[in-house]
């Protein structure tokens, strides 16, 4: 990733770090430690990668501020609290410095009734609904949907192809990355003798601020009232959350999970892969599902950790899958004493009748 040129100083003053060798060395770029070269920014935050710090070719290494080198270091150091998160920060405070695009393109539709900040950018083949609001910095990419009636908040950021239907509410500093699907109708049908009859989804999404919805990821309107994805939720790239469900601040949820309707997710939640979670449930905050966890009932504690199918706190769960192998042979042995037990309850019958004769 390039970045603009910055001196190992500057970027230690940024961070709040201390330079260890030449801090004139420029950086343009960043770089695994793996992988650097010559005007790289790099880091070290496991002790796993230490290694590549004496072979690396990047001019500039992020490293703990107590870190004592095992080898001849060539880079300069740059000592900070953490590597990984000061590189982040750096990350984003170029970003949040670099130009940005702003205007609407002609080849955009924007209906006359949208509001718009005077800061936003419509790319080429995007659509933007009637009484729509695009507050301060909000980007729509090229062929994004957004619908009418919606409210998209300051510096939100709506990727290629992903849509967002009619009266949506998205809060400041959302990512909706490409493919998601914001607001379609969620899963509703009533049996009759005829069929299915579909029944009418007349509510909403609201997604509160500093939310990411990855891409393809889709989030179903309400039948009535709201789904919600509260503030600071992270939901990865294919994920399914039905109509009326509610996603608890910072919880995360990774891919091809699915929330079945109405369930309400803790705060602080940890969904792993391929999880499934009922309907009409409630889970703790703080709660941990382990990759392709399955929950058919509420979970009521908080704090927990949970695996299986159906869902076992963690240690149980473990348990029992170390069982499951052996159950062919333990069913063997069981079927085996069973027919010794049968055996000796002959042999009892027969010194029985022995002694009474």
């Amino acid at each position: 990733m390039k970045t603009p040129t910055l001196s190992a100083n500057q970027v230690a003053e940024l961070l709040g770090g201390a330079v260890e060798g030449n801090g004139e060395v420029l950086l343009s770029g960043f770089s695994s430690i793996e992988k650097g070269e010559k005007g790289d920014l790099s880091f070290v935050g496991n002790a796993r990668y230490e290694d590549f710090l004496y072979t690396t070719g990047a001019d500039a290494v992020l490293v703990r501020k107590d870190f004592e080198p095992k080898g001849e270091v060539h880079s300069t150091l740059i000592r900070v609290d953490d590597p990984y998160t000061a590189l982040n920060r750096l990350v984003r405070m170029i970003k949040e410095t670099s130009p940005s695009d702003t205007g609407v393109s002609p080849l955009a539709f924007v209906d006359d009734t949208a509001e718009l900040a005077p800061d936003v950018f419509v790319g080429s083949f995007a659509y933007v609904g009637a009484g729509t609001k695009l507050a301060s910095g909000v980007k729509v990419l090229p062929q994004a949907f957004v619908g009418k009636n919606c409210e998209i908040g300051t510096k939100t950021k709506i990727y290629q192809q992903a849509v967002i239907s009619d009266n949506t509410e998205i809060g400041a500093r959302c990512i909706i990355h490409s493919g998601a699907v914001i607001g379609a109708d969620g899963f509703g049908f009533a049996p009759t003798e005829q069929g299915y009859e579909k029944i009418p989804q007349m509510g909403n999404v609201i997604i509160e601020d500093d939310v990411e919805i990855g891409a393809n990821t889709c989030i179903d309107r309400a039948a009535i009232d709201a789904t919600i994805v509260r503030k600071g939720a992270k939901v990865d790239n294919l994920v399914q959350l039905a109509h009326n469900t509610e996603t608890g601040a910072h919880t995360v949820i990774s891919a091809q999970t699915g929330i079945a309707g109405s369930t309400k997710l803790g705060s602080w939640d940890v969904l792993a892969g391929q999880v499934g979670v009922a309907g009409h449930l409630s889970i703790a905050d703080r709660v941990t599902l382990a990759a392709k966890t399955g929950v058919l009932g509420n979970i009521k504690k908080e704090g927990g950790t949970y695996f299986g199918y159906p869902a076992y706190p963690h240690m149980t769960a473990m348990k029992s899958s170390a069982i499951f192998p052996h159950l062919p042979e333990m069913d063997k042995e069981l079927y085996n004493l069973r027919q010794e037990l049968e055996a000796l309850k002959k042999e009892l019958e027969l010194l029985k009748k022995g002694t009474n004769q």
